[in-house]
């Protein structure tokens, strides 16, 4: 095939207050026709910078190419004028960013924005204009282009915004689609869609595609060859088969590594430690702090980059004839499960842990409403029921907008409910509650945030920030007490004491989601409710925190109720999972049951959208596709609220499900019961 993008020994660094940040360090990698791309790596690794530099996008004044070339058919993109790159960038190679909302003008029409795209670029007339915007509304999957054409960004949902911003990449037909984590903010289903969307357009345009993710599962999915970054350099590249079943860096076996799949069992195999300053870069090898099988050349000289067959190589001295032969600690194999060879020899905490027989939270009926207008009513949480036992972990699970994050709030009372009770420890405590008696259920009962730096105050100090809940209920006689205390909780989630004096901004993200939870943890809660924990962390720092929950659970007899739409750690780390659609419960079930056996067809849509990362897998597997996006829940469907989406939906399904258990355990609101094998 055709090369149509060479970079060449890249090197770009920034000027910051502090010092000069060497961001990329010898960056070397091509791009053919038709070929999909994957740059892997954690934050901070040099994905996002090498692809703006592609499109010199970078910051001027303060970003600096100091070596290197960008080869775009030949032409040193490097060296060309803002002039000149202007004719390149839109039409030749274009941009599909992580935010849609952020890329939009929210003040124009979504048509007028491709429209005025294509007419800068094609000099053609704004009615074929329109007409090729059109086109492309249908070709992303849009529905109803002549009215969608018209409306404003706020009006569509995440995945519709995401189509929009793929339609206007495509707008000039570019030779390169960048695709910057275009589906980290989006559901399981939604991702999917986004994935299929862009395999089929490649086949139809024949686009080359550089995809920057920290998912495996969708670099499995949809990538031809990998490269994976670390601290500003490529340390492993190969086929997509190579860089999964044939891994030669110790950083892509940490990765490999950190992913739970759906057969996950012990704790998970993070990476110790964090990716190295870039100011002041180690002298050998940057990824030796880290590595377990790091030898003393590694701290002493850089590895080359060993060829391993025509298209793998690999920067690591583990490749050097004389070093140490070292099987890989995981492998991947074709039935789709990574095999941790260490994991066999830890046993699993669940085992370890007590659960009681009786229910530490209940919630009765749970109405949580939102008035819009006169006329309109948001039912965000519609009549939800569940319980929790003390000690266990409940898992909740579904798209964006279906109530997860309502429901915690309004068990927390930050939200007042609507209707119904929630019940904890067998008091209810929603409703009127006189002050002293809010107190002591804000003591008992905490959250962790999903955003681990929105959450922190960043003009405190660590120390303050933990304490904050310490000083609110008086937990401590005297300063050096509560000082005392703090350190005690850095050291229980892993962070040196001695971070107590630092602020929020001088940690990375897990570290940052660390001091939430020992804040959480400061007034000795029982009780814990964890929204989105770790979607805004990399693979690694996931396994990491969540490791870390599960040790705090078994030792201080912790109950969480885990809400996620990351359907492979919820699995990993919940008893039993809760599948909620548009502000119900419509499943409820153990854990492994609800995997092996769905008995919804919407949790069988959820199952078979989880990119798994492996190749053959994803290859081959089939998934259920849902009919439409997630209606409003200003006006949701009547009778069951999945069956304007639900593949099997029939007459019956205009009455409304009653919520029921059809096996022990077994909770569902469907009028086919997958128990029975008939409709009901």
């Amino acid at each position: 095939m055709e090369t149509i993008l060479e970079v060449k020994d890249l090197h770009i660094s920034f000027k910051t207050y502090a010092g000069i940040v060497q961001a990329i360090r010898g960056v070397d990698f091509t791009l053919k026709k038709g070929e999909t791309l994957a740059i892997v790596g954690e934050s901070g690794s040099g994905k996002s910078v090498t692809s703006r530099a592609i499109m010199k996008l970078l910051p001027e004044g303060i970003s600096n190419i100091s070596k290197g070339e960008i080869l775009f058919y030949g032409q040193d993109l490097v060296s060309l004028s803002e002039r000149k790159m202007q004719n390149i960038r839109g039409s030749e190679i274009s941009m599909i960013f992580q935010d849609p909302m952020t890329a939009l003008n929210p003040t124009m029409k979504v048509g007028l924005q491709v429209v005025e795209s294509v007419r800068k670029h094609r000099k053609i007339a704004q009615k074929e204009a329109k007409k090729i915007a059109l086109e492309l509304f249908e070709l992303v999957g849009i529905p109803n282009v002549e009215l969608r054409y018209n409306q404003y960004p706020h009006q569509f949902s995440g995945g519709m915004r995401q189509r929009i911003m793929i339609a206007l990449a495509l707008a000039c037909n570019p030779k390169i689609l960048i695709a910057d984590e275009p589906t980290t903010a989006l559901d399981v289903t939604i991702q999917a869609q986004i994935l299929d969307l862009l395999k089929d357009i490649q086949k139809k345009t024949g686009t080359a595609i550089i995809l920057i993710t920290h998912d495996l599962g969708v670099v499995a999915n949809i990538a031809d060859s990998v490269a994976i970054m670390y601290a500003g350099k490529i340390v492993e590249k190969g086929t997509v088969d190579e860089i999964f079943y044939d891994p030669r860096h110790p950083y892509n076996w940490g990765l490999l590594s950190s992913m739970p799949n759906l057969d996950t069992k012990g704790e998970l195999i993070s990476i110790p430690g964090s990716p190295p300053n870039l100011m002041n870069p180690p002298k050998g090898d940057p990824f030796a702090a880290r590595n377990e099988y790091a030898m003393a050349i590694d701290y002493q000289l850089e590895p080359p980059m060993y060829q391993i067959t025509d298209t793998h190589y690999a920067a690591s001295w583990l490749l050097h004839e004389k070093a140490p032969k070292i099987a890989p600690p995981v492998s991947v194999n074709e039935k789709g499960i990574s095999l941790v060879q260490k994991s066999v020899e830890i046993e699993e905490s669940r085992e370890k842990r007590f659960l009681s027989s009786e229910p530490i939270m209940e919630v009765n009926n749970l109405k949580k409403y939102f008035q819009i207008d006169k006329n309109q009513t948001l039912k965000a949480v519609d009549d939800v029921s569940f319980h929790i036992m003390k000690g266990e972990t409940l898992g909740l699970v579904g798209e964006s907008g279906c109530g997860k994050s309502t429901t915690g709030r309004t068990i927390l009372k930050l939200y007042e409910a609507t209707y119904g009770e929630v019940i904890f420890q067998k008091k209810k405590i929603n409703g009127n509650v006189r002050n002293e008696e809010k107190k002591a259920i804000h003591r008992k009962m905490q959250m962790v945030f999903q955003d681990p730096y929105a959450s922190l105050d960043s003009r405190k100090t660590v120390e303050d920030i933990i304490a904050e809940g310490m000083d609110i209920h008086q937990l401590y006689q005297t300063k050096e007490e509560r000082t005392e205390k703090v350190k005690e909780l850095l050291e229980l989630v892993g962070l040196p004491k001695e971070h107590a004096s630092r602020y929020p901004h001088e940690f990375s993200g897990g570290q940052r989601q660390r001091i939430g939870i020992a804040r959480a943890l400061a007034v000795d809660p029982e009780f814990l409710i964890l929204d989105e924990p770790i979607s805004a962390l990399d693979v690694s720092i996931q396994a990491q925190v969540v490791n870390l929950l599960k040790k705090l659970q078994m030792e201080k007899g912790l109950t969480y109720l885990f809400i996620a739409h990351d359907l492979s750690m919820v699995k990993y780390i919940s008893d039993r999972i809760g599948v909620m659609y548009l502000g119900g419960l419509v499943e409820l079930a153990p854990a492994e049951e609800l995997y092996t056996e769905p008995f919804h067809p919407y949790t069988k849509a959820l199952l078979s959208a989880i990119p798994i990362p492996n190749p053959k897998v994803e290859r081959r597997r089939e998934r259920i596709v849902l009919n439409s996006d997630l209606p409003s829940a200003i006006a949701p469907p009547t009778g069951c609220r999945f069956r304007t989406r639900c593949p099997i939906a029939t007459e019956k399904c205009q009455e409304v499900p009653e919520w029921r258990e059809v096996k022990e355990g077994r909770w569902v609101a469907c009028h086919y019961s997958e128990a029975m094998k008939v409709m009901v």
